[in-house]
C-alpha cells in the first residue's frame, strides 16, 4: 500500500549522472571565478546548464540514450521538487512552481542549444541574462561561454556508452579562460 505513495527511484545510471551534474554545478569556482551569484537563483541556473549540456549531448541519440536524457531531465525535476518542499514551499504552491521551472529549463535550452549550434555570439549573451544578469560583454559572461562549449565539446567526444554508465567528465572551470578572439 505505501509504495503508492513513494516516488520513483531514477535508475542508478541516471543517479550516478545527476550526481555528479549536481557536483560540478556546486564547484566553488563558478561562484568565485566566474561571478555567479552564490544563491538560490544561482545555483539553479548552474545546475540547469549542467543538466542541459549532458540532454544537448544525448538528444539526437536512439533508444537507450534518448530514454536516458528523458531519465535525467525528470531527476532534474524530481530534485527540484524535493528541493522546493524542503525549502517549506506549500503543497498548493509546488505545482505552479514547477511549471515556471519547466518553462525556464525549455526557454533556456532552446536559447543555449542554438548558441551552441550556430557558434555565435549567443552564447555569452544567453548566458549573461540568465546565469550572470551581466552585460554579454562581460568577462565573466565570456569566461563562462567558453567554458559551457568546452564542456560541450568534451561531452560530444565522450562516447554515448560512457554516460550511459553514469559517467561524465566536465572541464576544471578553474582552468577555463577565456578565448584571445573573444
Amino acid at each position: 500500500m505505501f509504495s503508492l505513495f513513494r516516488r520513483n527511484q531514477p535508475h542508478p545510471t541516471i543517479g550516478r549522472l545527476y550526481g555528479a551534474i549536481v557536483a560540478q554545478a556546486r564547484l566553488p569556482a563558478f561562484y568565485t571565478d566566474f561571478g555567479v551569484p552564490d544563491t538560490i537563483e544561482g545555483r539553479f541556473e548552474l545546475l540547469l546548464l549542467h543538466t542541459f549540456l549532458v540532454c544537448h549531448r544525448l538528444k539526437g541519440e536512439v533508444g537507450t540514450a534518448k530514454s536516458a536524457s528523458q531519465e535525467l531531465f525528470d531527476a532534474f525535476l524530481d530534485d527540484m521538487d524535493r528541493t522546493l518542499r524542503e525549502m517549506g514551499t506549500g503543497d498548493l504552491t509546488v505545482p505552479k512552481r514547477m511549471k515556471k521551472i519547466g518553462q525556464a529549463f525549455y526557454g533556456r535550452t532552446a536559447a543555449y542549444d542554438s548558441a551552441l549550434e550556430t557558434k555565435n555570439e549567443d552564447l555569452p549573451t544567453a548566458l549573461a541574462r540568465n546565469v550572470l544578469e551581466c552585460s554579454p560583454t562581460d568577462p565573466a559572461a565570456l569566461r563562462l561561454a567558453a567554458y559551457a562549449r568546452a564542456a560541450a565539446d568534451r561531452l560530444a567526444a565522450t562516447e554515448v556508452s560512457v554516460l550511459l554508465r553514469g559517467e561524465v567528465a566536465f572541464p576544471n572551470p578553474a582552468t577555463c579562460e577565456t578565448p584571445d578572439n573573444a
